[in-house]
């Protein structure tokens, strides 16, 4: 009867928070507005969650265990109490404090300070302010010294010129274009102890017997992506191309083209020869549809991605990835628009933007859940914001950052960040629900933390 009453009064609190959970929602959108009522619906959620954990009884055989464990830790602690020993008359007869004579005949020398032992140690300076503790964080774990990103650049270079004289030697019937260095580290925001690089392979195509589809014209409808189709069958039959071999459904396949460039990397290249050569140690990685080298060169860290990619139609086309449904996509990038307009905003008013995003993209990609918008999400938000503010001196840094991260939160909570560039283009599409409230959840936590440098893990 005692646990009947204990679970319908726990059924009655609920309902009881259920109802005034709807009723805070409800009238939220009218005075917030739809991304105020989404945050608060985020923070709810929360709560709610946090409310449920510490009103949820313990079971009986919990309770037992903890009573016996405390019981336990109570004898050891009074096994551990040692009896005080009993203090002896001779001990209280004698003087506390010894003879001052006995310090009148050192010698003078003996009581002046030592010249080797200095008079106080410094310490180090305590950042106190949001400000202060993103600097030094920069400082330490995202601005990548000099002589790192110049070794980096020499070595991605190097290695461009060993794969690109393979290339031409091993598949000469492909005419591939020359490999350009692109990434983070050729627009100096190299992160400390990991270089990122990608090498950009142009598949040069017959612009008479290909033609590019447009995502918005095909199946999937999204304009991110795009699609190569064979024209010209009639006068041309297949086969007249050298990129016939990677067709699908009468479309350049862009999982067969990145196929046949991983077997190149992971079983016909001699890169123990090249290593030696370079003297670094240059590894590729061994899972299937990764184009990817890993190079070591004393502390030094590469990341290097081969992308195969095309131009058409003023669009610049990679590779997708092996996780969309369709194997004959190809993805739009924007990279290079992106790092150009950064660019741009920051040498226009000297400001921080790019600090920001290098600083910001090294905390998301040392979280599990935020990794996910450490490219190009983290961007466009960053895109976004400099619209609508002025200031990005190095000065209003901490501002920026929490704004930034306000911002995704917002986008997160309408499940659409759409692209800078194209508006048509959401760049949360590839995100399931649950992975979207699971890092919304996680920053509206660091943002409500008291200090938000610890929220962040810096």
């Amino acid at each position: 009867m005692a646990d009947f009453s204990h679970k319908r009064g726990k059924r009655n609190d609920e309902s009881g928070f259920g109802s005034l959970v709807d009723f805070l929602l409800a009238n939220a959108r009218v005075v917030l507005g739809v991304s105020g009522a989404a945050v608060l619906a985020i923070a709810t959620l929360a709560v709610k969650k946090l409310i449920d954990r510490a009103t949820s009884p313990p079971d009986d055989v919990d309770e037992i265990k903890a009573k016996q464990k405390s019981l336990e830790e109570s004898w050891q602690e009074l096994s551990l109490i040692k009896p005080v020993p009993k203090t002896r008359r001779e001990d209280l007869e004698e003087p506390l404090i010894s003879p001052v004579t006995a310090v009148a005949t050192q010698e003078p020398e003996s009581l002046a300070p030592s010249s080797k032992a200095p008079l106080w140690e410094p310490r180090p300076l305590l950042c106190s302010t949001l400000q202060e503790k993103l600097l030094s964080f920069y400082r330490d774990h995202v601005a990548a010294p000099e002589e790192d990103k110049a070794l980096g650049k020499q070595l991605a270079k190097d290695i461009c010129t060993e794969l690109q004289n393979f290339l031409k030697n091993k598949s000469s019937e492909l005419p591939f274009g020359t490999m350009l260095l692109c990434g983070y580290l050729c627009d100096d925001l190299a992160s400390r102890g990991r270089l990122e690089v990608d090498f950009m392979l142009p598949l040069v195509l017959e612009p008479n017997l290909w033609h590019l589809i447009p995502g918005e014209r095909t199946i999937i409808n999204d304009p991110c992506f795009g699609m190569v189709k064979r024209t010209g069958v009639e006068f041309f039959p297949r086969g007249s191309s050298p990129w016939d071999r990677f067709l699908v459904g009468g479309y350049l396949s862009s999982n067969r083209v990145s196929d046949t460039l991983h077997k190149f990397l992971v079983a016909s290249i001699n890169w123990p020869v090249i290593s030696s050569m370079l003297e670094c140690a240059i590894r590729p990685v061994m899972a299937p549809k990764e184009l990817k080298l890993e190079v070591r060169c004393e502390r030094l860290h590469l990341d290097i991605t081969l992308r195969p990619m095309i131009e058409a139609g003023g669009k610049i086309l990679l590779a997708a990835s092996s996780e969309e449904p369709v194997e004959n996509l190809w993805q739009q990038s924007f990279y290079a628009a992106e790092m150009s307009k950064l660019k741009a905003l920051d040498t226009a008013d000297s400001g921080a933007r790019r600090c920001c995003l290098g600083l910001l993209k090294v905390v998301f990609e040392g979280h599990p859940f935020w990794s996910k918008l450490a490219g190009r999400p983290l961007t466009h938000a960053l895109l976004h914001l400099s619209q609508t503010e002025l200031d990005w001196s190095e000065a209003a840094l901490s501002e920026r950052v929490q704004q930034v991260l306000e911002e995704l939160v917002q986008y997160l909570a309408k499940g659409d960040l759409p692209c800078f560039f194209d508006s048509r283009i959401n760049l949360f599409g590839h995100l399931p629900l649950e992975e979207m409230e699971e890092i919304g959840c996680t920053l509206y936590e660091a943002l409500a933390a008291p200090d938000l440098a610890n929220g962040l893990g810096l």
